[in-house]
């Protein structure tokens, strides 16, 4: 999927500058507002302000609901009010993770083992999601036995839809063009480029991919890691 279409479009529907005003007044409220609420702090008509509040609902920015405003005892139908959603909004050129890199150095942080490092945890903890990944897309699809070229094959809608950009440069070879998690990569490399193996080894691990590797191969330009097929006894890649 390469970028998130659902930010974008939220993105899209901001682009308008009473519809941002609208979203800011309610977002820094900490409180649902009425449609009459809303239109009397961006000075509009009530019912422009309800087609733009809904623009906003129906892009994902604003959820609503009916409710009775704080204090307020009325009789008939309570009005419609607006809040914001909980999701944050993140657009980046090229994709960034830097949620899920979070979330495996906190996992790891909590789960630990005695006298394990913090550097074999996040391995670990790494690896262990990475598998996960991989193993509910295989129970998705059902592949069977899966050969170096079809375990590739398989890996790249996944690939892609994490942001890794990958191209098959052969059969056997998928070569990343873009790093999740740079630019921290190329401040922890040691960390970040080895949580990043292990994220993928064990992605293809799930998946049931076990005639191909996730294996080290730093170059300038694109993520530090590549799948191929692994060799086998006779030295060739295996097909």
């Amino acid at each position: 999927m390469g970028l998130d279409d659902a930010s974008l479009a939220s993105l899209a529907v901001l682009g308008d500058e009473l519809r941002r005003r609208m979203f800011d007044v309610i977002r820094r409220e900490h409180r649902p507002l009425t449609r009459e609420e809303v239109a009397a702090r961006v000075g509009v008509s009530r019912k422009l302000a309800a087609f733009h509040l809904d623009k906003l609902v129906a892009a994902g920015l604003l959820r609503a609901h009916y409710a009775l405003p704080s204090g307020i005892r009325k009789v008939g139908r309570h009005p419609k009010v607006y809040e914001p959603v909980d999701a944050a909004i993140q657009v980046s050129v090229p994709e960034r993770r830097f949620q899920l890199l979070a979330d495996l150095l906190t996992d790891a942080v909590l789960r630990a083992g005695p006298g394990e490092s913090a550097h074999d945890a996040a391995l670990r903890v790494a690896g262990e999601r990475g598998e996960s990944i991989g193993a509910a897309e295989r129970a998705r699809v059902r592949p069977g036995r899966l050969g170096a070229e079809r375990g590739l094959t398989l890996a790249l809608a996944t690939l892609d839809r994490l942001g890794f950009e990958p191209e098959r440069t052969t059969p056997t070879l998928v070569r990343l063009r873009n790093c999740p998690f740079h630019p921290l990569a190329a401040k922890a490399p040691e960390l970040v480029c080895d949580l990043n193996r292990a994220f993928l080894a064990g992605y293809l691990r799930g998946l049931g991919s076990d005639a191909t590797d996730a294996v080290l191969a730093p170059d300038s330009g694109r993520c530090c890691v590549e799948l191929h097929a692994r060799p086998t006894a006779d030295g060739r890649n295996g097909a």
